[in-house]
């Protein structure tokens, strides 16, 4: 997740928007289109995420502070390959720390809030009666895994599983997962895997070399979830270059393993910063023991428009045009693919690159049926009153709608 922008409602700091995102894109994808862009465009676009990320949340806010009534709490555990930091309330930092590094953090959570913000304070340590603060942070050992497992579990025994973007320090990955896991009202056991983003805009390649750095570790936190017996399932959701994170930490356990464990059966990729090619090549590697992929792409990402023009003309995943039949080719013979288009969705979000975490609307539909592990059909949406369109050369249906759906499964 990109680091975020601290604004105002109503007196009380927000982040309510993407300040910066995926920059940049590895070269040589398997897609080289032609395009028209310029480079006075590519400038226009990075001078609009860069005065975002001019404004910044104090540093240290994962300081922990006394709890008091009448505020939500959100347990979660984090995995993270970053450095510890001696910082008081940063805890890690945005340098590689050697392995993997777990601790168990209580998100205090105000009422009266609106879905998909977060209250960031002013100073720290933060006002829990009108702030995201943090109550508790107690460092964990791997062998502590099993019992947090069994306590967090709850009735349905599900894990969820979350992979921040480019851009985005430690405390931010905690404030939006706890935010996100709040909002969705997901029932299952949250777990952020941090991976050392440096936290700037300029570190995009620094960032993605550290998110490969991650690649093993991200697999192995995986498996452990897997094999736990307080666990029936595993549900991961990774935005931006966490989507490609997490698809290679996924093709790692699936040629290690003959296949994805089954209990692993939902991926939810969220404006994905990653080569249309290039997971084709992923999923094709993973062979047919793998997850339920979902994908929450917008034409209307600035930040996946520039890294496209970086990309010399690559298209990114978190972008297609659900419309044209070259990316339905692309994805039709791929089972259990879907893609839902939220371009016409608008959030707050001046980059529309977080959408799936700042719409209500998607964060509900997130909760209520992709954690849950279901298919989105068009009767989950057009319940939340958003139109849907399915696309599908099957199918033959073609609709202007809001939304669109393409559900690869209706291909074949």
């Amino acid at each position: 997740m990109p680091e975020q922008r601290p604004t105002t409602r109503d007196g009380v700091p927000e982040w309510t928007g993407q300040s910066a995102a995926s920059m940049m894109a590895p070269p040589g994808g398997s897609e080289t289109r032609p395009h028209h862009r310029t480079a006075g465009i590519a400038a226009t676009l990075a001078a609009g995420l860069l005065v975002a990320a001019c404004a910044s949340a104090p540093r240290g806010l994962l300081q922990t502070v006394a709890p008091v009534p009448d505020t939500y709490k959100l347990d979660m555990l984090t995995a993270t390959t970053r450095a510890i930091s001696d910082d008081p309330g940063v805890l890690y930092d945005g340098e590689r720390g050697r392995g993997v590094s777990f601790s168990n953090i209580v998100v205090s959570i105000p009422r009266n809030r609106e879905p998909g913000t977060i209250q960031v304070p002013r100073s720290v340590p933060g006002n829990p009666a009108t702030d995201f603060t943090v109550s508790a942070a107690t460092s964990l050992r791997k062998s502590d895994l099993p019992r947090w497992f069994a306590a967090a579990g709850g009735r349905k025994r599900r894990a969820f599983i979350f992979v921040h973007g480019f851009n985005t320090p430690f405390d931010r990955a905690v404030f939006r997962f706890a935010q996100l896991a709040h909002d969705s009202d997901a029932n299952a056991a949250p777990i952020l895997f941090s991976w050392p983003s440096r936290g700037r805009l300029l570190d995009y390649r620094l960032d993605l070399d550290n998110a490969s750095y991650s690649r093993s570790d991200l697999a192995e936190v995986l498996m452990m979830a897997a094999r736990s017996p307080a666990v029936g399932e595993v549900v991961v959701l990774a935005h931006s270059m966490g989507g490609w994170l997490a698809v290679e930490a996924l093709k790692q356990v699936a040629l290690k393993n003959g296949g994805v464990p089954a209990k692993i059966n939902n991926l939810i990729l969220a404006s994905p910063d990653l080569d249309v090619g290039v997971f084709r090549r992923q999923i094709e590697d993973m062979g047919p023991r793998r997850p339920r992929i979902t994908i929450f792409a917008s034409q209307n990402d600035r930040a996946l428009q520039l890294s496209q023009f970086l990309a010399r003309g690559a298209t990114r995943l978190g972008a297609i045009d659900l419309s044209r039949e070259d990316y339905q080719s692309q994805l039709g013979d791929l089972k259990g693919i879907t893609v839902v288009d939220i371009s016409a969705i608008k959030a707050g979000d001046r980059v529309n690159h977080d959408t799936y975490a700042s719409s209500p609307e998607i964060v509900q539909l997130i909760g209520n049926r992709l954690i849950e592990g279901q298919v989105i059909t068009d009767s989950d949406v057009t319940g939340t009153g958003t139109a849907l369109e399915t696309v599908g050369s099957a199918a033959g249906l073609l609709i202007t709608a809001p939304i669109r759906v393409f559900d690869a499964a209706t291909t074949r």
